[in-house]
């Protein structure tokens, strides 16, 4: 998968594992998540999806610190998240809202087996672990995408390692190493409180 990675990103790195902001960046990230990929869902969709995917990026926030515990870098953390969303979205045949194509799931599941084991996850319950008690909410899936799936938003060719595009443009590998004077306040979330 290709993902960005820039000052935000690790400004909201710091601040999720930090007391007092980590909740309203969190907050904030799961608003923002929702509004990408509900507006990624066609329009008579959009609005019966919502709670569910509140509920479902709340649960990929929770997944993100728990994988940075474990060691892994931030652009692998995120990664992880994104993949959680994909089997979400691939369970429920909203192919339009993926970022990586559907022949591309078990390679992405697979380099990140030993941590999606570890916490219970898989293609068919993405958050394993992480799921809240009650579930997620429910929404209307459409399966008969599935049979011959479009993907607009999903870029292939990246399941092999995690590819970053830098705030320069530039794609690596791996992602970046963490600025030492990366500011809080530029985290979603922190500079409206």
């Amino acid at each position: 998968m290709k993902i960005k990675q820039g000052l935000k990103h690790w400004a909201a790195k710091r601040a999720l594992t930090a007391p007092i902001v980590g909740d309203a960046v969190h907050a904030k990230l799961v608003s923002y998540h929702t509004d990408v990929f509900t507006d990624r869902a066609d329009a008579p969709h959009r609005a019966e999806r919502r709670d569910h995917l509140n509920a479902l990026f709340s649960a990929t926030m929770d997944t993100y610190v728990a994988a940075l515990r474990a060691g892994l870098s931030e652009a692998e953390a995120r990664e992880i998240t994104h993949i959680q969303a994909n089997f979400d979205f691939f369970n429920h045949g909203w192919t339009e809202m993926m970022e990586i194509p559907t022949d591309e799931l078990d390679a992405h599941y697979d380099r990140y087996a030993d941590f999606f084991g570890t916490h219970g996850i898989t293609i068919a319950d993405p958050l394993g672990a992480f799921a809240p008690a009650g579930g997620l909410p429910e929404a209307p899936a459409t399966p008969e995408r599935l049979d011959d799936p479009e993907h607009p938003h999903a870029e292939g060719g990246f399941a092999d390692d995690v590819y970053v595009e830098t705030d320069a443009g530039e794609t690596v590998i791996g992602g970046g190493e963490e600025p030492a004077d990366v500011p809080t306040e530029a985290a979603p979330g922190v500079e409206e409180d």
